[in-house]
């Protein structure tokens, strides 16, 4: 054998040494480069009767026939993520740990898609839906197309991981998704279950409409009052089951408080009447901060916050995520409030009635 005769060419690996699962049946046009398969041949596969099909520009799916939910799924992603180095979208061979998943650079799912990904029942089936919403930076240069439905924002959140792939926190998926809709109970449907479900708080869910400049819409505000309506009650709930099972005093429930002869104190939902100790819940403090007199109100709210504590009365403000997230903490403070009243002076007499 003569050692001199230059070696053939290596031919590149076939697509079939990959291992199998929805991150290989979907690839870009680079990622098909990196494993060898020309344009050529990428454009010879995809011919009508053939193996492949492009789902997005630049985006192929490696079989035939319909794309399964996450294979549409992926097929966003890779259309809207930002351009990597070969090979950087295309997990490695899972291991001990568990599988890779690829990484999807500034880009993630949003809208009905990402509500449905969070679990919420009321939020449609993902085959259902006819495009998927996928959040990017807002100079990158995309457009929707086919089943890919592109949403730019100034300041791209944090994604959360729902079955592996990213997808944009509650608050920011509802106003995406709620843009989309007219339908008025669908709407509420959504803002309800994002706060009797426990994925978020009506503060947030009011922030990111306000900030998409949804607040204007008729139906929008009327389901918002009912996602209002709906997390007080929720808050009260955790409020009266806070006092029982960490022994404090039972209080006097919604009351309003005046003074003898005198004007309205203001109202609040838990008072000590021998301890001189209020709570007040602050759900209602997300619907005004957008109203367009919010300055008025949070004066005439910090006006009667201070009034009260003129009057010797200790105020305790609690927000419905506190209530959630830190339960013993508020149960403590409100603890330490009452045992400290023996240590002030005497508060004002004051009259209590029910709300």
């Amino acid at each position: 054998m003569n050692h001199n005769t230059p070696l053939p060419p290596a031919s590149p690996r076939p697509l079939r040494h990959l291992p199998q699962g929805v991150h290989r049946r979907v690839l870009t046009a680079a990622q098909l480069r990196s494993h060898g398969v020309s344009p050529a041949e990428t454009d010879e596969h995809c011919r009508a009767g053939g193996p492949w099909q492009q789902l997005l520009p630049g985006v192929y799916l490696l079989h035939p026939g319909p794309p399964t939910s996450e294979e549409r799924l992926h097929a966003v992603l890779l259309y809207a993520a930002r351009e990597a180095p070969a090979g950087t979208g295309v997990p490695q061979q899972p291991d001990a740990e568990g599988p890779h998943h690829p990484v999807y650079a500034a880009a993630m799912i949003t809208g009905l898609a990402a509500l449905t990904l969070h679990g919420f029942t009321s939020a449609p089936p993902l085959l259902s839906l006819e495009r998927i919403g996928v959040l990017v930076p807002r100079l990158r240069r995309l457009r929707s197309t086919g089943c890919a439905q592109i949403i730019r924002t100034a300041c791209l959140p944090t994604p959360e991981q729902a079955t592996g792939l990213p997808v944009a926190p509650v608050p920011r998926a509802l106003a995406d998704a709620v843009a989309g809709l007219t339908d008025a109970g669908a709407v509420r449907r959504l803002l309800s279950e994002a706060v009797r479900g426990g994925h978020c708080e009506p503060a947030a869910v009011v922030r990111e409409l306000n900030e998409a400049k949804l607040l204007s819409r008729p139906h929008v505000v009327d389901a918002v009052d009912s996602l209002l309506a709906e997390g007080r009650a929720i808050a009260e709930d955790r409020l009266y089951r806070m006092v029982s099972e960490y022994g404090l005093p039972d209080p006097v429930w919604n009351v309003d408080l005046r003074l003898p002869g005198g004007p309205h104190l203001g109202g609040l939902d838990a008072y000590w009447p021998e301890q001189a100790v209020a709570v007040e819940l602050d759900t209602r403090a997300p619907r005004q901060r957008h109203r367009q007199d919010d300055d008025a109100v949070w004066s005439e709210y910090a006006r009667k916050r201070e009034h009260l504590e003129r009057l010797g009365i200790t105020v305790v403000h609690i927000t419905p995520k506190k209530l959630r997230d830190a339960t013993e903490q508020q149960a403590t403070v409100i603890r330490t409030a009452l045992m400290a009243a023996g240590d002030r002076d005497p508060a004002a007499y004051v009259v209590v009635v029910p709300r």
